[in-house]
């Protein structure tokens, strides 16, 4: 049973291009279908989390991690009556715009493509979404309904409006302005609820997997993180109820513990809101100016102090940060090298490249190339493509 302000698959406001109704399976089951059989979706398998592709094979990968944002998200979906397969859809299509290289790549990307329109990750998931993958004879994309597509714009909250975070000042990226001006996405109201539990799963999946990854990397270990709140009284508790325990079980144990304190959160902290808000419509949750689901504000505040370790000593660690150096040079090299000879593009990007293009037109399309690689191929193409000279920069 679906809560009144839940999205109903049978209220959709549809999809942009006209389809036969499913006999078997609602609107919402059929965009979890199509994203999950999309080549941007198994791509992810060789795309970065926060360590290189290849650097392990224990490390998380973006299609690892989207799973596991699935499972959080259609738990937290459940529990609080809305559709799991809406909140679904939207958590396995929110990394879909995420270049080789994690936020190494993405950083590129926005530096390289500032004069032509802006990079932003979300924006080019719905690119992605809408143009970039075809398969189907009747359209570009996947056609997936309204209420999927403003999850992914808007999953992290308004993009324009009084409630907007101030990160979205300036333009709109031009792949997120193109899909808005061919169907408004009310970018200045926020996200339904299946799209806020998408986002928040997405921060409970990173919180609680960075953490396995960097104690994996040894780049700090259990003792570093009994000096901070919500891990500290996790292990604690551990070794009051097993001590002496196995060191892998041990740091398991513990790390369950935290995920499943920062889910049992936004549960509660959901179920208050909403029983104050008393919203009777997805309508009501759009535009009550708020987020409903999120974290409390102690667990919120405890999170930012774990956040900021994993900052300093994770994705800031040294030995991370020569291999963010590294990467920068594979996208900071392929890039310009597209634009000044396309004829280096596939024939089937060439084929695409309209004739007429001018320069913004073609950079649109070597941004769409290079941001759609796995790290293995873009570390494969800039050694063929730019020489032994570059290969032994990244080597």
């Amino acid at each position: 049973m679906l809560a009144p302000f839940a999205c109903h698959p049978d209220q959709s406001r549809g999809r942009l291009f006209d389809e036969r109704l499913s006999s078997f399976r609602s609107a919402f089951q059929r965009d979890r279908d199509r994203i999950i059989h999309s080549s941007a979706f198994r791509r992810l398998k060789h795309k970065t989390q926060v360590f290189v592709e290849h650097e392990g094979d224990y490390y998380r990968t973006r299609l690892t991690h989207t799973i596991e944002v699935a499972q959080v998200a259609r738990t937290l979906a459940g529990a609080l009556g809305l559709n799991t397969d809406l909140a679904e859809s939207i958590a396995l299509a929110h990394d879909l715009g995420h270049t080789p290289f994690g936020h190494t790549g993405e950083d590129a990307m926005e530096r390289l493509m500032a004069p032509y329109g802006g990079f932003d990750h979300n924006a080019q998931a719905l690119r992605i979404v809408t143009q970039l993958e075809r398969h189907y004879a009747d359209f570009d994309g996947l056609n997936l309904t309204w209420e999927t597509l403003e999850g992914i714009a808007k999953h992290n909250g308004p993009v324009r409006g009084p409630y907007a975070d101030e990160k979205h000042a300036g333009p709109l990226p031009y792949a997120l302005a193109e899909v808005n001006a061919a169907w408004d996405l009310e970018l200045d109201t926020h996200a339904s609820a299946e799209a806020q539990v998408a986002a928040i799963a997405d921060d409970i999946a990173y919180s609680h997997h960075d953490l396995h990854d960097g104690l994996r990397s040894g780049l700090f270990d259990e003792t570093d993180l009994m000096g901070l709140p919500v891990t500290g009284p996790a292990f604690a508790e551990v070794d009051r109820l097993y001590p002496g325990l196995e060191k892998m079980r041990r740091r398991h144990e513990a790390l369950r513990r935290v995920f499943g304190l920062m889910v049992e959160d936004v549960i509660a902290v959901a179920q208050n809101r909403l029983a104050a808000a008393e919203p009777r419509s997805v309508h009501d949750i759009r535009h009550l100016g708020t987020t409903v689901i999120r974290f409390s504000k102690p667990l919120y505040q405890e999170l930012k102090a774990v956040r900021s370790f994993l900052f300093t000593r994770l994705y800031r660690a040294p030995s991370v940060m020569v291999e963010r150096a590294r990467v920068s040079r594979v996208i900071d090299g392929l890039f310009p090298l597209f634009m000044a000879d396309p004829s280096l593009l596939p024939a089937e990007w060439l084929a695409d490249l309209d004739p007429k293009a001018d320069e913004i037109g073609l950079a649109r399309c070597v941004c769409d190339y290079v941001a759609g690689m796995t790290d293995r191929f873009a570390l494969g193409e800039g050694e063929r493509l730019l020489g032994g000279e570059f290969a032994a920069t990244i080597g």
